[in-house]
């Protein structure tokens, strides 16, 4: 399973990259959602590397963030995007990983996710 965490703003960000925000259903900044690694869902987020951080998500985490932050709209469904907080201690820089937050972090991405629970 793949997590993909919106991390920029929609200042400046071209039409073509707020679609397919908006397909990957992150409308807003620090926004979550869960992806299977389909070619179809592959391609969006490389489309998108730029603007926010992805990776491999552990099953504890995702059974935590469901527990504490899935929203379950009017049918009794969860919905499928989750609202995270801003991440404890910051975001150093906005630049590509390893220096930076955005961009493909495999396993490490579990480390930014707990601090934005």
């Amino acid at each position: 399973m793949i997590c993909v965490i919106r991390i920029k703003g929609q200042v400046g960000i071209k039409k073509e990259i707020t679609d397919t925000l908006y397909r990957l259903r992150i409308r807003k900044k620090y926004a979550c959602v869960l992806l299977e690694p389909t070619a179809v869902n592959l391609g969006m987020i490389k489309k998108v590397k730029d603007f926010v951080a992805y990776g491999e998500i552990s099953e504890d985490l995702k059974k935590e963030l469901i527990q504490k932050r899935g929203i379950k709209d009017v049918d009794g469904k969860l919905k499928p995007f989750f609202r995270l907080h801003p991440p404890r201690g910051g975001i150093k820089s906005k630049v590509h990983y390893p220096k930076g937050v955005l961009g493909n972090h495999k396993k490490k991405l579990n480390e930014l996710l707990q601090r934005m629970l």
